[in-house]
């Protein structure tokens, strides 16, 4: 047995019940990377303000290595059925081979994660499971921590209220067809949760008695917060109004005593990326968006 071979021997996996027990257990793993984390703690955050906010019962696992110190983490990945599987940031890909080897016999239908990590997940699961794979989104993570404010559009920043639901979930469904490329099932009940404030601001912009953009805001991470949804529709694009519209709403995180604001970006989309750059964000780290094909 060589020495890579008995290493992976004395990695475990342990599924924790819940968001408590996996913070918990995960906490402070997470933290050590929590840029390329973002998005596991924004998910926790959610789970925690809102608890009936997914169908189904939350998914978590962490891998632990006894290789080199009892107890420790390695990795760590949750799901929301019937959303994919989220992996954390990771330093030894040999950890995502048993995640995937202990994850074998469930029905996944795909994975998020850091470039590496999410591609040594799929590979493995393809071996162990015989399903194909296919990456559908390559996004990069941005962070911010000071806001260079853009060129002035017309209009003004407000929050949204109830009066907006019809047009909130008529636009978080337009976001998802755009941007996902899958269907928004629940975005009456999304919009719902926005103008409720349970752990999350739904910021729009209002030019001339139109509301012409918007920003969502949620899912807090130790030291910051995240953006996103953000979404333009096409005829109002092109006067700035997602520019100042996201500045606006990360100088109010920086302001409340965030130290850095998180969003996610389509690779695939220039536009959004340079927006994003040009009022502060930097890049972090690329995250990969795999499917699993029948």
């Amino acid at each position: 047995m060589n020495r890579g071979q008995l290493a992976r021997d004395r990695l475990r996996v342990e599924r924790p019940t819940d968001v408590d027990a996996f913070l918990a257990r995960a906490g402070d793993f997470l933290a050590a990377r929590e840029e390329e984390n973002s998005l596991l703690f924004g998910i926790c955050s959610n789970l925690k303000a809102n608890p009936t906010m997914f169908a189904n019962p939350a998914q978590f696992a962490v891998v632990i290595d006894e290789v080199d110190e009892p107890g420790r983490l390695a990795a760590a990945a949750l799901r929301t059925p019937p959303h994919n599987l989220v992996l954390s940031a990771v330093d030894d890909l040999a950890v995502v081979d048993v995640l995937a080897d202990a994850l074998a016999g469930e029905s996944l239908p795909g994975v998020l994660g850091p470039a590496a990590a999410a591609l040594r997940f799929v590979e493995r699961w393809s071996a162990r499971t015989g399903q194909r794979t296919e990456r559908k989104i390559a996004e990069r993570i941005f962070r911010l921590s000071v806001v260079r404010p853009p060129r002035p559009a017309s209009g003004a920043t407000r929050v949204a209220e109830p009066v907006d639901r019809e047009l909130i979930a008529a636009w978080l469904r337009a976001f998802a067809d755009e941007a996902l490329s899958e269907p928004f099932e629940d975005a009456e009940e999304a919009a719902d949760r926005w103008i409720a404030q349970t752990g999350r601001t739904l910021y729009l912009w209002q030019d001339g008695g139109r509301t012409v953009s918007l920003c969502g805001v949620g899912g807090a991470t130790p030291s910051g917060i995240r953006v996103g949804p953000v979404y333009t529709p096409p005829q109002h694009r092109g006067w700035g109004y997602a520019s100042n519209l996201v500045a606006r709403a990360s100088q109010a995180q920086l302001d409340a005593g965030c130290r850095f604001v998180f969003l996610v970006a389509d690779l695939a989309n220039p536009t959004s990326n340079k927006i994003y750059q040009g009022i502060g964000y930097e890049p972090v780290a690329d995250v990969d968006q795999y499917v699993f094909l029948d």
